[in-house]
C-alpha cells in the first residue's frame, strides 16, 4: 500500500502536466479557430460595406443620368474603372465597356460631379479614357456667370492642375465662378463635348500688363484620384 501511494504521488505530476498540455493545445486550437472566424467576419464586413458604397455610388450616377442635368441627345453607359494611371504623369484610365455597348472613340466621359475626359481608344469590351488633366487634353469652355470663353487645359506646374487659357484681359472672371463646357457648333462641325458640363471653379485670377490673356487657375470638380465608376456619353445621332 505505501508503494502504491508513493507511485500515485510520483505519477500525479505527469498526469497533471499531460492534462495541462492537452488543455493548452485545445486552447490554442480554439484560439486559432476564433481568429479564423474573426478574420472571416472582418472580410465579410469589408465586402458588405464596399458593396454598399458601390451601390450607393451607382444609384447616384443613375439618378444623374435620369435627372435634368444629363445632356440632351445622349444616351449613357455606366461602367467601372478597371485601370488607373501608374504615375501622376500618365493621365489615363481604363473602363470595362467598349464597342459592344455602343462606345466609340471621342465619346465624352463624366461623373455626376463633372467632366472626366474623352475616350481615346476602344475595343469590344473596354476603352481607354484620356483624362482632362492630361497634357494633350483641351476643352472649349466658358465662365457660367459672365459668358467669358476660353480653353481649359493642363497646367504646367502641377500634373493635376487645370487652367482656363485664352481669356481676354477685359473679360469678367472672379474667384468661385463655375467653368462649364462651351459645346460650340458651326454648321456641321461641333464640339466633342456637349454644352453645360461642369469642369471646375475659378481658384485664382491674375494678369500682368505684358500678358495677352488672364491667368486663371481652376479647381476641378472631379476627384481624378478616386474614380471608381463613370458615365460615357454616347451621341444618339452620330455624324456620318
Amino acid at each position: 500500500m505505501p508503494f502504491e501511494v508513493a507511485g500515485e504521488r510520483v505519477a500525479r505530476p505527469f498526469k497533471d502536466a499531460y492534462g495541462w498540455a492537452a488543455d493548452l493545445f485545445g486552447a490554442k486550437s480554439e484560439n486559432e479557430k476564433l481568429k479564423k472566424e474573426v478574420e472571416a467576419l472582418r472580410s465579410e464586413r469589408i465586402a458588405n460595406e464596399t458593396a454598399a458604397q458601390e451601390n450607393a455610388h451607382l444609384k447616384e450616377l443613375l439618378a444623374y443620368v435620369d435627372g435634368p442635368r444629363f445632356p440632351e441627345n445622349y444616351s449613357s453607359v455606366v461602367t467601372r474603372v478597371v485601370g488607373r494611371p501608374p504615375t501622376a504623369y500618365d493621365q489615363e484610365i481604363l473602363i470595362a465597356a467598349g464597342t459592344s455597348e455602343g462606345i466609340q472613340q471621342n465619346d465624352p466621359v463624366v461623373t455626376k460631379e463633372g467632366l472626366v475626359g474623352l475616350v481615346t481608344d476602344v475595343t469590344s469590351d473596354g476603352a481607354k479614357v484620356t483624362l482632362l488633366t492630361d497634357q494633350s487634353s483641351a476643352v472649349s469652355a466658358m465662365v457660367l456667370e459672365s459668358g467669358a470663353g476660353g480653353i481649359v487645359r493642363h497646367g504646367q506646374s502641377d500634373p493635376s492642375a487645370l487652367i482656363l487659357d485664352r481669356v481676354g484681359k477685359d473679360a469678367l472672371v472672379e474667384d468661385g465662378d463655375l467653368i462649364i463646357t462651351a459645346g460650340w457648333q458651326s454648321g456641321k462641325l461641333e464640339s466633342l463635348y456637349p454644352r453645360g458640363i461642369p469642369i471646375g471653379t475659378v481658384e485664382s485670377v491674375g494678369q500682368q500688363d505684358v500678358d495677352l490673356y488672364k491667368r486663371i487657375q481652376i479647381a476641378p470638380l472631379v476627384n481624378f484620384d478616386s474614380l471608381s465608376d463613370v458615365v460615357v456619353l454616347v451621341p444618339m445621332a452620330r455624324p456620318k
